[in-house]
């Protein structure tokens, strides 16, 4: 099986020396990109031989924000997988972030176990939603039990099949898993997540799970 390739980007060079050898212990994970501003990790990526499954993002860099950085990621290098790793815990930000398309919010001060945990399951399922990002989106959760409407406020309807794809999406199966569950192949199971992006503007898996709880899709246990 194949490490997961990580970057990490942050500029407060002691927390990022030591996540790099956080990260290093790990047999599982390969530390291939280190930067300390947006401008640098771009251009690291620009000549890496691999790219990283998941970044480790800092939200305040010396030249731009982690916004900032997310969505130039998300235009160039929409397949690395996003997790913000901040001492910024406002449920704003927090939010902010998620419905951009990150895959994750930890804070500085989580412990290594959850950090490993949330790199482990981001890679998989494409995201990592602990106790307190759970909490940010269920008191995000206005829609529920209103008209589907995807990210431009376009009403729209989900099939019966698609809705339990994406209620198995929430519970962090994968496409092969999904097909297993639902007596599907495998290519079917793609075809329906990429419906479920298409219909409701998401970006990502995460943004799926985000607009699953938002609209009372599927049921959050805090």
């Amino acid at each position: 099986m194949s490490k997961t390739s990580i970057a990490i980007v942050d500029d407060q060079h002691l927390f990022r020396q030591g996540l790099a050898l956080l990260i290093n212990s790990v047999p599982e994970f390969e530390l291939v990109i280190e930067a300390e501003t947006g401008a640098q990790l771009i251009g690291k990526l620009k000549e890496a031989t691999r790219l990283p499954d998941v970044l480790l993002m800092d939200m305040k860099l010396p030249d731009m924000t982690g916004m900032e950085l997310n969505n130039l990621l998300h235009l160039s290098y929409p397949a690395i997988k996003v997790i913000v790793v901040s001492m910024y815990e406002q449920e704003r930000l927090i939010y902010r972030m998620i419905e951009a398309g990150v895959c994750g919010y930890l804070a500085k001060n989580c412990d290594k176990q959850e950090l490993v945990t949330a790199i482990t399951t981001t890679a998989r399922s494409g995201f990592y939603f602990n106790y307190s990002t759970m909490k940010v989106m269920r008191n995000a959760a206005i829609y529920k039990n209103q008209v589907l409407r995807n990210v431009n406020n376009i009403p729209f309807e989900l099939s019966t099949r698609e809705e339990e794809v994406l209620r198995l999406i929430c519970q962090e199966l994968t496409n092969p898993e999904i097909a297993a569950r639902l007596f599907l192949s495998v290519r079917t199971v793609d075809g329906h997540r990429n419906n479920l992006l298409i219909k409701s503007g998401c970006k990502n898996t995460a943004g799926l799970v985000v607009f699953a709880i938002q609209n009372g899709l599927f049921e959050i246990t805090i």
